[in-house]
């Protein structure tokens, strides 16, 4: 299995532009949401707990992060807390609330995402390997510790491989563009 490091470096290299990254402050956590909110309605016994599909699949990721880090799956399991929370309330509405909530954060968080993949100038990093989308959220998080100087080996780590993040002009050609139009 692959380290934090490698795993964070994998996605940031997708992710190098601060205004994509800014995207994703908005969006990862409303798609988060927006799938607990959808699996939250349906709930059965385990165990003898009522639980939930969404529970499952944050108890899924918990581990996975967990396997990762701990004090990221710490950081992850009090987020997750919080999106069952607001999922279990959006879940409890009418049917058309539950889902125009589940649908319409889905929408809006994507539509979020690729916005902020047009200022990146490539595809999303879950494309090219699935295992973007469980690090998504864990990208985010780490990114908000980074900003406020926590865990800065993690950051000098993936900024050694990938650099550090800019804003990249998008009037400028890059190379592959020039390439493309003179063939």
């Amino acid at each position: 299995m692959k380290a934090l490091s490698e795993h964070l470096t994998q996605y940031a290299a997708y992710h190098r532009d601060r205004r994509n990254i800014a995207t994703h402050f908005i969006g990862i956590p409303m798609i988060v949401l927006s799938i607990a909110t959808l699996l939250s309605r349906t709930s059965f016994e385990l165990f003898g707990i009522t639980a939930t599909p969404a529970m499952i699949v944050v108890i899924a990721s918990l581990i996975f992060y967990l396997m990762l880090d701990f004090a990221f799956a710490l950081l992850m399991a009090v987020l997750y807390a919080l999106t069952l929370w607001g999922a279990a309330a959006l879940a409890a509405q009418s049917q058309m609330v539950w889902l125009s909530a589940g649908i319409g954060l889905f929408v809006v968080g994507w539509a979020f995402q690729f916005v902020g993949h047009y200022y990146e100038g490539r595809k999303p990093a879950f494309v090219d390997d699935l295992s973007g989308l469980i690090i998504g959220p864990l990208f985010v998080a780490a990114e908000a510790c980074f900003y406020f100087g926590l865990r800065r080996e993690i950051l000098l780590a993936i900024e050694e491989k990938v650099g550090p993040t800019l804003m990249r002009d998008m009037n400028a050609t890059d190379t592959n563009s020039k390439r493309l139009h003179e063939s």
